[in-house]
């Protein structure tokens, strides 16, 4: 926007950059369902006449941005990953792709998503390796970042569909506080866990993008209370950060070159000055957190998919027996689980009220192979118990591919997470781009 300002590029010219690097990747990636190159030139012209009549430049103006498949489109179809629903067109917009238009953004198609948003693999390939898997769920969306085909792109995560594939493409990816983000619009898979963020290529983008997806205004009277109270969103000055390093009961599962690696950047950050390190154990009672997730996902994926199950050729193994697991789980389970969900949120708001930060790794490790299952990682503890999230390329494996540092704040406290952030991206501990950058595009700037 700043060069929009200079003049030093048009819409038109960002436009062309976007579908240029779509034509030259997309073959190798299959990061899209769909993509319109003539729709973005169409949409970047409006633009480009808005700009020429020097009328005042929103927050978003000129940016191409990509869209995961679930969320509702009126110019494209919401596929969903379905076969069952190929080319079902919903006639709206999801709530907050309506408040991207409206901030100026452009939309050129939308991204590759799993099934249902939930675990059958998709045809995105992993940017780094296509051997590797990307992610799943919304894996598209990361995949366009990490190749440069748009800025930054809308995702979903229930448990660690955000997270996950940011790990795995090398990008930014941000899980904002549960509901900051509408979901009017978008497939429901599990309403006590469904929470939308985004991937961006640049750490500088990351709270401008969440600036302009969030609600705002007290209509929304405890996310308002809560972002607009210094005390929750500023540290004390002349206070250091105060960062609790956990390793949660996933850390068996974490690869050793992992463990190292989280290990010797919280020693490095507390040496840098200015943060303070506790390595601490999570309340007991968070050791559940999987076992409760799962009964909660499987119970209402059985509810709201019925329909589809009835078809069930044209369904994946996958979602067939989730469903049937969720079948055998009684209401009065269910209403224990959430129950014992809202007690996790609880336990990890006080908690949390000692720390301004919370770190973990994203993933056990870098992407395994796409037939081998992924490892259990702390991505959907923060989920189920509504924190905000930021996924940082932080790390390069053995095999020279990525995988990530989550950084938790408070639930409400996402400008704290973001000042925190800022303050170790100006002490060069975090990068300021997705890292590494994959192989074919340094071959392309050759």
């Amino acid at each position: 926007m700043k060069a929009y300002q200079r003049k030093d590029l048009d819409p038109k010219d960002v436009a062309k950059i976007c579908i240029r690097q779509v034509e030259k990747l997309e073959k190798q990636v299959q990061a899209w369902e769909i993509f319109d190159g003539e729709a973005l030139l169409h949409q970047a012209g409006i633009i480009q006449e808005r700009l020429q009549k020097q009328e005042a430049i929103r927050s978003l103006e000129g940016i191409p941005i990509g869209i995961k498949d679930v969320f509702n489109t009126c110019d494209f179809p919401t596929q969903m990953g379905s076969e069952l629903w190929k080319g079902f067109k919903p006639g709206n917009d999801a709530r907050v792709v309506f408040n991207l238009r409206e901030a100026g953004a452009l939309i050129p198609g939308k991204t590759v998503t799993a099934e249902f948003a939930v675990h059958a693999l998709n045809k995105t390939n992993n940017p780094h390796h296509p051997l590797h898997t990307p992610g799943t769920s919304s894996s598209g969306s990361a995949a366009a970042v990490a190749m440069g085909m748009v800025p930054f792109a809308l995702g979903t995560q229930t448990g660690g569909s955000i997270v996950r594939p940011a790990s795995f493409c090398g990008v930014y990816g941000s899980k904002p506080s549960f509901g900051l983000i509408p979901r009017t619009g978008v497939l429901k898979t599990t309403d006590s866990l469904d929470t939308i963020g985004f991937f961006t290529i640049h750490f500088e983008d990351v709270k401008h993008v969440f600036n302009a997806l969030i609600v705002k205004g007290e209509n929304h009277p405890f996310s308002h209370a809560a972002l607009n109270n210094p005390a929750r969103q500023f540290k004390p000055k002349g206070r250091p950060w105060r960062v609790a390093f956990v390793k949660t009961h996933t850390w068996k599962e974490a690869e050793n070159y992992a463990k190292s690696a989280i290990t010797d950047w919280t020693e490095k950050i507390a040496k840098v000055g200015g943060v303070e390190i506790f390595p601490v154990d999570l309340p007991g009672p968070m050791e559940h957190s999987h076992d409760i997730h799962l009964k909660i996902y499987d119970k209402t994926l059985s509810y709201y998919f019925q329909e589809e199950y009835n078809q069930s050729s044209h369904i994946s193994d996958i979602m067939k027996e989730i469903i049937e697991r969720g079948k055998h789980i009684t209401t009065e389970e269910y209403q224990k689980a959430l129950i014992e969900q809202i007690n996790l949120a609880r336990l990890m708001d006080r908690f949390m009220e000692k720390y301004d930060a919370l770190v973990s790794l994203s993933t056990a490790g870098d992407a395994p192979l796409r037939e081998i299952p992924e490892k259990a990682d702390p991505a959907l503890m923060w989920t189920m118990t509504f924190l905000p999230v930021v996924s940082v390329p932080a790390f390069i494996s053995p095999r020279n591919l990525p995988f990530g540092i989550q950084v938790a704040g408070r639930r409400y406290s996402d400008y704290l997470l973001f000042g925190f952030l800022e303050d170790l991206h100006a002490k060069n501990l975090i990068p300021s781009t997705g890292n590494p950058i994959p192989a074919i595009l340094k071959e392309g700037s050759k």
